[in-house]
């Protein structure tokens, strides 16, 4: 392979790349908005935090972070505004995508595995939207006791 062959690949290496973030970073802007709309107190985590999903290996672990405290500040929220909801929100759907995202990775398991995650991913994903819509309608702040 010569020089422009490798030119060649490294360019379609890299457009690869830059396809596969797109949704990726679409899916982080989806999360933080969910967790902006929730109130201060009750966001356990940031929502800034969304981003270290682009930590290549790191987002392994923290994809089960993300989902556990994404959970916990929804329905700290829903609470908050006495909206019924699931208890922990949408966590369910998000662990089964972060198991069979790791799953992915045990030979013999790893195409079946791979494609269930790409699969509860895309859900997680609608259903954390689905809960962000809710919290858009503006909720009434408390008024201010007078002194």
């Amino acid at each position: 392979m010569g020089l422009i062959g490798l030119t060649g690949l490294f360019i379609l290496i890299l457009i690869g790349v830059i396809v596969a973030l797109i949704p990726e970073v679409f899916f982080i802007l989806t999360m933080q908005k969910a967790l902006r709309r929730c109130a201060p107190e009750n966001q356990v985590m940031s929502p800034g935090a969304a981003w270290l999903m682009l930590v290549p290996v790191f987002n392994l672990a923290w994809s089960f972070v993300l989902v556990t405290q994404m959970a916990a500040s929804l329905e700290r929220e829903f609470k908050r505004r006495n909206i019924p909801v699931e208890p922990a929100p949408g966590k369910s759907i998000g662990l089964a995508w972060c198991i069979l995202l790791l799953c992915a990775f045990i030979p013999l398991l790893g195409i079946p595995c791979g494609l269930a995650a790409l699969v509860c991913w895309i859900l997680y994903w609608v259903k954390i939207a689905g809960f962000s819509a809710t919290l858009a309608v503006p909720y009434p702040s408390l008024p201010t006791p007078a002194v």
